[in-house]
């Protein structure tokens, strides 16, 4: 084996969850020591890395699922990871099964995280596709953070029925939070009952998704989370900004920011 890169360390993944074809998610112990106390913030990102076939170290950024944690010395992370056939990562991560090893990052970054959100939010929109889902359900572990809110909504925008992933782990959040969080499922490619069609920026604009939350959209009080496929990013920004919201800048509160790691 190569020498590990600057900026990781060696984990091993103790457990996997295949929730459709081609999606599962690894959960990942690796060193406490390698990493702050705690050893991320809910919401972030970090790095997963592989050895190719060349022996070279092939990496992406991959957002945490789970609350941060760190128990018998061992930093706790898990991942959702959509396997992408002629990806050069994600195939060898879709071979990685209990016990085998593989690299994390040991400087998670990002700030779609709770303390970036402006003290006027009342309702959290975190509008999510495919795996972008995950760090919302890192957000959203967070109880104690999150009593600042009116209103939590998650939106996942899926293309079958099979793709919504964690419902065992959003009901459980739906009953702790005792109708503060609002689950909007979306489903683009097969009726579901229970689902909106159709995706993220049309369902903003034509009112589909405040209708399904029961909770208005409004200048004041809404802020909004944007994490997934680059198009529904781009195109949600774009609608969000004709509905007269604007984009959050550290120096100047708005009212929607998303992440750039893809």
């Amino acid at each position: 084996m190569k020498e590990i890169p600057l900026g990781f360390v060696s984990g091993t993944v103790v457990n996997r969850t295949d929730w459709a074809a081609h999606l599962f998610s690894l959960e990942v112990h690796a060193p406490a020591s390698a990493f702050p106390s705690p050893p991320f913030i809910a919401g972030q990102f970090s790095k997963l890395a592989v050895q190719d076939e060349e022996g070279e170290w092939v990496r992406r950024a991959y957002s945490m699922v789970n609350k941060p944690c760190i128990e018998s010395d061992k930093a706790i992370f898990e991942f959702l990871v959509i396997e992408i056939p002629d990806g050069k990562l994600t195939p060898l991560l879709g071979q990685l099964s209990q016990g085998d090893d593989v690299l994390v990052g040991t400087l998670p970054s990002g700030f779609m995280t709770l303390e970036e959100v402006p003290e006027t939010a009342k309702d959290l929109w975190m509008l999510s596709t495919g795996t972008g889902i995950g760090p919302f359900i890192s957000i959203l572990e967070e109880i104690e953070q999150c009593k600042r809110f009116e209103h939590l909504i998650l939106v996942h925008a899926v293309r079958t029925k099979e793709e919504l992933v964690y419902k065992d782990k959003i009901m459980s959040l739906l009953k702790q939070y005792q109708g503060k969080l609002r689950y909007v499922p979306i489903v683009s490619r097969e009726p579901v009952s229970g689902a909106l069609s159709g995706r993220i920026p049309q369902q903003l604009q034509t009112g589909g998704l405040a209708t399904a939350a029961h909770v208005p959209l409004t200048e004041q009080g809404s802020f909004f989370y944007l994490c997934g496929n680059p198009n529904m990013v781009h195109d949600t920004r774009d609608a969000l900004q004709i509905m007269g919201y604007k984009k959050h800048l550290r120096r100047e509160a708005g009212h929607f920011s998303f992440e750039n790691y893809w």
